[in-house]
């Protein structure tokens, strides 16, 4: 239903309440020289940025076969085909010390999991070079500004199967790169895997940013969604990367990294009702 996402309500209303209580209140008190309606109109301010905030549309869901959503409002930062070449490592491996330790993103075991596409665990990608190979994967980045609507939404009709919270190493929180850098993607984030009925795995990273350090996921492990069903929120924007089978799926959006004249930013897509993928297989 559209209207607020969930958790909106309340300040909606607490500010709006307040707002018309105090200057209803200063038609019959002393105004304070001016301050009480002055007050009165800062809260009334304060109910609509929530409410913008929190705003939670209904969205028309594609019911073409064989496409994938965006999970979230916001312009395509880059689309890149890429490959892993590295894992977060297990404790027997950290014990063995058969790990390669990087200040910014923590420490690796410098093999993908057996089958990179399970997306078993975090993975390690760089971009992919030379001849094309069947665990290549295609990454699209949406970097959601502050004014954009923060609800997430599913990619495609699936079960999560994995949902993890990560932050930099030896943190509680963060860090808190500004989203529309690179660095960002190691930001806190919660990274959830989304299985289809046929056993094929999508990745999707739900990346704080400078501003948006509250991610809130709606759903947990073994929950069944539909195509374009929420599933969860990132406060103030941020940044949302979705990752797919390249043998299997192809881009639809147009990136900023393009220079497209029409699309500077990037194209604009909205949660749930743009598709960002296309089924190879669907058009064989």
């Amino acid at each position: 239903m559209a209207g607020l996402a969930r958790g909106g309500h309340a300040p909606v209303l607490t500010f709006a309440l307040a707002g018309i209580a105090i200057l209803v209140g200063g038609v019959y008190l002393d105004p304070l020289n001016g301050l009480l309606p002055l007050l009165g109109v800062l809260c009334l301010m304060v109910a609509v940025f929530f409410a913008n905030f929190w705003r939670d549309p209904d969205r028309p869901i594609p019911q073409d076969s064989g496409v994938l959503v965006s999970p979230a409002d916001g312009h395509v930062m880059f689309v890149r085909r890429e490959r892993a070449n590295g894992r977060r490592p297990s404790q027997v491996e950290r014990e063995n010390g058969d790990i390669e330790h990087d200040e910014l993103t923590g420490d690796w075991f410098p093999e993908p999991c057996k089958d990179p596409l399970s997306f078993e665990t975090e993975q390690r990608f760089v971009a992919a070079e030379g001849e094309p190979l069947d665990t290549d994967v295609w990454r699209v980045a949406i970097f959601m500004s502050p004014l954009d609507v923060h609800v997430n939404r599913a990619p495609r009709a699936s079960t999560i199967v994995a949902m993890e919270h990560r932050t930099g190493k030896g943190r509680r929180r963060g860090p808190f790169a500004p989203a529309f850098k690179k660095e960002s993607e190691y930001n806190e984030r919660v990274r959830t895997i989304f299985e289809s009925d046929d056993g094929e795995r999508t990745e999707v990273m739900q990346i704080s940013g400078a501003l948006a350090r509250t991610i809130v996921p709606w759903k947990g492990i073994g929950d069944t969604l539909r195509r374009g069903e929420r599933y969860g929120m990132i406060r103030l924007g941020s940044r949302v990367d979705v990752r797919v089978p390249a043998a299997q799926y192809e881009p639809q959006v147009i990136s900023a990294e393009e220079q497209h004249s029409a699309y500077p930013k990037g194209q604009f897509v909205r949660a749930g009702a743009d598709i960002i993928f296309k089924s190879i297989l669907e058009e064989e």
